[in-house]
């Protein structure tokens, strides 16, 4: 394997970098001033071990004028061809790559330590920082699963250097195969260098919130549904929908200030008019979802307190209901108590006559029976007009 030089000279008429990258290297600025991070390492570093299992290389191409030259299968063959094509450009999709990997590239592209450290550990913040002229991106990709009716999010690390982009996914979003087609039938805008491939794959992340955004509305239609209609479950469905709204608000909100970052350095890394144009767009498409995520949020917040209130409300007739089934039931039983009271008083002196005794007076007695009546009589009347006057009857 021939080394490489620490920068490739250009063949006469060929564009030069700073032009090649849509403006990344303008004079005067980091092209003629020496770069933060040290030269490359000429010495090529050791292929990447190949797993039966799983494949890190996704898809890795050299570019040159917007075109796919080379298609290399190795990052060893494609460290080559990118030496042997001056002005030209590598773009290599990576998939959770191994330790050895990352230190290869890192070798070849003298990608910063802390960088790399982020990308092999993954679940890092989004955000946006600068290594010399190595731009290091993270971004959360989301996509919305209709079938367990969820949020997934995946983590995305962009390297971006001069002649270079080098992308690692951990996770199953975004779809980077259709970005780099999607790039490969426009030359004219990948030609203008890694910071195009960038923006396209900014606006591949950011447009795939937007299904994100309409399944979480169909969501939220559902809660309002289940709320006012009193199913138990909605607040298990309401709670973790608010989960899912905090990790997208997490991925949304930096983007927010990352783009505008990106925008402010316009004038000072010369980005191209077109480009800007383009970055415009996805910031705007940024701050629109943000601020729709936000909202989901504080509706989140309001609903459950409604359901809060609601299911007070239910509880509050439940036991309104409750209560007045109590006093019906002790109406009833006062009811049962005072007629079994006014029949236990005829049952008493019917009884007590009833023994037949020979030496109870009564018994010979000529007015006797008239009297065991008038007593009944009179003792049924009294109880009922007091339980009436008490109102157990």
């Amino acid at each position: 394997m021939s080394e490489r030089p620490d920068r490739r000279p250009s063949p006469p008429g060929s564009p030069s970098p700073a032009k090649r990258a849509g403006g990344w290297r303008r004079p005067g600025s980091p092209a003629s001033n020496p770069p933060a991070t040290p030269p490359r390492s000429p010495k090529p570093a050791p292929p990447a071990p190949t797993s039966p299992d799983h494949r890190s290389v996704i898809d890795s191409a050299v570019y040159r004028d917007g075109v796919r030259v080379a298609t290399p299968t190795t990052l060893a063959e494609t460290f080559r061809r990118l030496r042997e094509q001056p002005d030209g450009m590598a773009w290599i999709g990576l998939h959770r790559p191994t330790e050895i990997e990352l230190h290869s590239l890192a070798g070849e592209f003298n990608l910063h330590p802390l960088s790399v450290e982020d990308a092999l550990e993954a679940h890092q913040r989004p955000k946006l920082e600068r290594y010399g002229d190595t731009l290091f991106v993270v971004l959360r990709a989301a996509r919305y699963l209709d079938a367990l009716e969820e949020v997934d999010f995946s983590e995305l690390h962009i390297f971006v250097g001069p002649d270079f982009l080098i992308t690692v996914r951990h996770g199953a979003a975004p779809d980077l195969s259709a970005v780099r087609r999607r790039m490969e039938e426009s030359p004219e805008l990948l030609s203008l260098g890694p910071e195009a491939a960038l923006y396209a794959i900014l606006d591949a992340v950011v447009d795939g919130y937007a299904p994100v955004v309409e399944g979480v509305q169909n969501d939220m239609d559902e809660i309002e549904t289940e709320v006012f209609r009193g199913d138990p479950e909605v607040s298990r469905r309401i709670y973790e929908l608010s989960r899912e709204m905090v990790e997208f608000q997490r991925a949304t909100r930096p983007l927010v200030g990352m783009l505008h970052s990106l925008m402010a350095g316009f004038a000072k890394y010369g980005t191209d008019e077109e480009l800007q144009r383009y970055l415009r767009d996805v910031a705007d498409h940024v701050t629109h979802t943000s601020e729709r995520v936000d909202g989901f949020r504080q509706a989140l917040t309001e609903i459950l307190t409604v359901n809060a209130t609601l299911v007070s409300q239910q509880q509050n007739a439940e036991m309104r209901a409750l209560a007045e089934a109590g006093f019906e039931q002790n109406e009833e039983i006062k009811k049962i108590s005072s007629w079994a009271a006014i029949l236990f008083a005829p049952t008493l002196v019917g009884t007590i006559y009833g023994m037949n005794f020979e030496d109870m007076p009564e018994l010979k007695w000529a007015g006797g029976y008239p009297f065991a009546i008038l007593l009944m009589a009179v003792v049924c009347v009294s109880l009922y007009v007091i339980f009436k006057r008490r109102d157990w009857l």
